[in-house]
């Protein structure tokens, strides 16, 4: 099987596990508008995991990460931003605490080394490192290609998720998200040992720290090709 390397290889195509996920994710999307009534929940994410997110974005892969989900979802004078609804967080939670797939994760990571190769190849900088015009250029330039609209969009649906699930999975702290679109959260919250990972019959929880940078291969493109 020949392997991808980079946004721009013709020979990608959607993997199943992202055909199933954009499917359910769907009434996720046309949901977020229909809610009603504000609710005030505790924010209740452990602070050993936060303090080892904190350090995890000073370095890549999470680094890019955090900048594309900033950059996603900007400060407003509309609503909350990436940084506001603890988008990194969410997402730092999906990787290494529930029970995701091991090419999903693998598919986020690899973006990073494909993106940061693209950036690299345009003006020999990474993505973290580039003025907000140039991060738009060259978002706008990987997802006219299929994997990069398909990791755009994925990491989309995480800034939904941050932004609508209980505190307790990373993101939407003391529920600014709810509170922004005046939703009341259904009762009981999830506490410690009532995600729904954590219960009887679903992966026993572990921090799992995966070899991030095995997926992070810096990729050269050829100079001209694919110019943003």
């Amino acid at each position: 099987m020949k392997v991808i390397s980079s946004f721009f290889d013709d020979s990608y195509k959607t993997p199943k596990w992202l055909q199933q996920k954009i499917t359910r994710r769907n009434a996720l999307k046309s949901a977020a508008g229909a809610m009603t009534i504000a609710a005030l929940p505790v924010r209740v994410f452990a602070s050993s995991v936060n303090a080892k997110v904190q350090q995890a974005i000073q370095e890549e892969p999470w680094q890019t990460l955090d900048a594309v989900l900033m950059h996603l979802l900007p400060s407003s004078t509309t609503g909350p931003s990436a940084k506001e609804i603890q988008a990194i967080d969410y997402l730092y939670n999906v990787v290494h605490l529930q029970p995701t797939e091991k090419d999903e994760i693998e598919f986020i990571y690899k973006g990073v080394g494909w993106l940061n190769g693209y950036t690299q190849s345009q003006v020999q900088k990474d993505f973290f490192g580039l003025t907000n015009d140039q991060k738009e250029t060259m978002l706008r330039a990987i997802s006219s290609s299929q994997a990069g609209q398909n990791w755009l969009n994925n990491l989309i649906n995480y800034l939904y998720e941050a932004m609508l699930s209980p505190p307790i999975y990373g993101g939407n702290p003391d529920g600014i998200g709810w509170q922004w679109l005046d939703h009341q959260a259904g009762f009981p919250l999830p506490k410690v040992g009532d995600r729904y990972y954590e219960l009887p019959g679903q992966q026993a929880i572990s921090i799992r720290f995966i070899p991030e940078k095995n997926y992070l291969s810096k990729v050269t493109l050829k100079q001209g090709r694919h110019k943003a």
